[in-house]
């Protein structure tokens, strides 16, 4: 029985405000995997953000393949995975920054946190993170139940 999701329900599923597993790789040692707030543009790219002088930052100017893994903890479990290259630019602060804040936060504790950074000033040296996925694994479990 087939658990994998179709293009259209994980575009569905990463939609929602899951935190994504970042994997990275590191010479000498394995992937540095870490959480990161993620937003998606279904069909496109996974983009992330992060600081440019941070251990992620600075792996990732020297790597050219990554990695996440996003997923839903509550049973029936679901995943995304996905792999491929990606683009490193600046972060722009309205289009990426804000919209993160509100995602994971909420407005008002988004607004407080957006205060902490000191808007554009704040994230100016930081990275946008574009992966360009190439291969994808899902997986949801709910369809087990279903008989999907």
């Amino acid at each position: 029985m087939a658990t994998a999701m179709t293009s259209a329900e994980r575009d569905s599923f990463l939609t929602g405000p899951w935190v994504a597993v970042i994997s990275i790789p590191e010479e000498g040692r394995g992937p540095l995997a870490v959480p990161v707030w993620y937003l998606y543009e279904p069909g496109g790219d996974i983009c992330i953000w992060t600081g440019s002088s941070s251990r992620k930052g600075r792996l990732l100017q020297k790597a050219a393949r990554i990695s996440v893994c996003i997923q839903d903890m509550s049973v029936p479990y679901k995943y995304v995975s996905a792999e491929g290259p990606f683009s490193l630019g600046p972060v722009d602060f309205e289009r990426y920054v804000k919209p993160m804040a509100h995602r994971y936060f909420g407005m008002e504790l988004g607004e407080k946190y957006l205060a902490t950074l000191g808007g554009q000033a704040g994230v100016a040296d930081d990275l946008l993170v574009r992966l360009h996925p190439e291969h994808w694994l899902t997986m949801d479990f709910g369809k087990l139940a279903s008989g999907a």
